[in-house]
């Protein structure tokens, strides 16, 4: 008998004909969130393989629909604009996920802005920002076209997770591919070289992942101490570093050149054994 509280996985070809919100009260069980984590989604791996080749930014941070131009026209009219829960997210993703989620093993990936010539050239706030935007949009399409979920990209912050089910079973290598794409990105001889630098580290462990949040208000996010071992080693990477633990380091390839370091970071009473990459 099928358990009453398992929902299957929701059906993109039915909430684009059917314009509904399932009741909040309705939850996935923990195995199917696990499976929809670890095994993946069919609809959503298609639906991010038909919208990444659409404009424009910004998108959906989970299915990469586009918000704006021509693409966000279309995805619009098929019901996928901006939630009334979260803007970050279409409301075909984020109010078709039942609140709730699982606990599975990801790699989470964090960069910060390290600095800006533009500022100390003396930079309007709106000149700076115009540099911060087309960093961010060049950011978003490093990490889409590595099957990342953009959980941030705020301020002089840029978080992105990295989940099996999507990113597929190679998902910490695909995470540092993404920030060396990053580095690649403000590198010398780029359009952004020389204007601003940035640290990126990338960890990995278990998270609880899913759709967190109430009173009609929620967010698909990572939680727990891998995210926050994640930022933390980003804080001690400088310009043009990659900092990748070793429970990274050791489960990816084509980092022979890569400097084993031990660190002290923040909440952790032990040095943390890392491996450092330079662009």
């Amino acid at each position: 008998m099928t358990d009453p509280d398992e929902v299957r996985a929701p059906s993109y070809t039915r909430a684009m004909a059917e314009d509904e919100i399932p009741n909040p009260a309705t939850r996935f069980s923990d195995e199917t969130w696990e499976k929809i984590l670890t095994s993946g989604h069919r609809p959503l791996k298609a639906m991010r393989g038909m919208w990444r080749h659409l404009p424009s930014d910004p998108r959906c941070r989970l299915c990469v629909s586009p918000f704006g131009g021509f693409g966000g026209k279309v995805s619009g009219l098929m019901g996928f604009g901006p939630s009334r829960m979260n803007p970050n997210f279409c409301a075909k993703c984020l109010e078709s996920l039942p609140p709730g989620g699982a606990e599975v093993d990801i790699a989470v990936l964090f960069a910060d802005v390290r600095g800006s010539t533009a500022t100390g050239h003396g930079a309007t706030a709106t000149q700076f920002a115009g540099l911060m935007n087309r960093f961010y949009a060049k950011a978003a399409q490093v990490l889409i076209a590595h099957d990342a979920l953009i959980d941030k990209l705020l301020g002089d912050e840029v978080m992105a997770l990295f989940v099996r089910g999507i990113a597929g079973p190679e998902y910490r290598q695909r995470a540092c591919e993404a920030a060396v794409g990053l580095l690649e990105t403000v590198a010398p001889g780029t359009d952004l070289g020389g204007e601003i630098s940035i640290g990126v580290s990338v960890h990995s462990g278990p998270a609880f992942v899913g759709n967190v949040g109430g009173e009609g208000v929620f967010d698909f996010t990572a939680l727990g101490d891998t995210v926050n071992v994640g930022a933390r080693l980003q804080s001690v990477a400088g310009p043009g570093e990659l900092v990748m633990s070793e429970a990274v380091f050791g489960s990816t390839t084509g980092w022979n050149e890569a400097e084993r370091k031990s660190v002290t970071v923040k909440g952790k009473p032990e040095p943390i054994e890392v491996r450092v990459v330079r662009i």
